[in-house]
């Protein structure tokens, strides 16, 4: 059973292939200690040839990653990588007002 205040899911991964996932368990707000937090797993996975992702997370913990630039890092989600590997390309159009 996933506990009520769980954010999102974490996934360790080696080589593309999931190894281990566990919840991310947090307090009523999120805050900058979670970035932290999950900065320094990441750089203590590759350091240990693995990376993380996060599946399943909060719109709120996506919107504090990519307020701080690291949603890439920690790949929130595969939905992107998933696409170009299955050949769709990111359309632009020039005209499009920025939001």
């Amino acid at each position: 059973m996933i506990p009520a205040d769980t954010r999102a899911e974490v996934v360790l991964l080696r080589d593309g292939a999931e190894v281990a996932r566990w919840p991310l368990v947090c307090g009523p707000r999120l805050d900058l200690s979670v970035v932290d937090e999950l900065a320094r797993l990441q750089l203590e996975a590759r350091r240990q040839g693995c990376s993380i992702w996060l599946r399943r997370a909060c719109p709120e913990l996506v919107g504090l990653l990519r307020f701080t630039g690291l949603a890439g890092v920690l790949q929130v989600g595969r939905q992107a990588e998933e696409l170009e590997e299955a050949g769709v390309e990111e359309v632009v159009v020039a005209d499009d007002p920025v939001a």
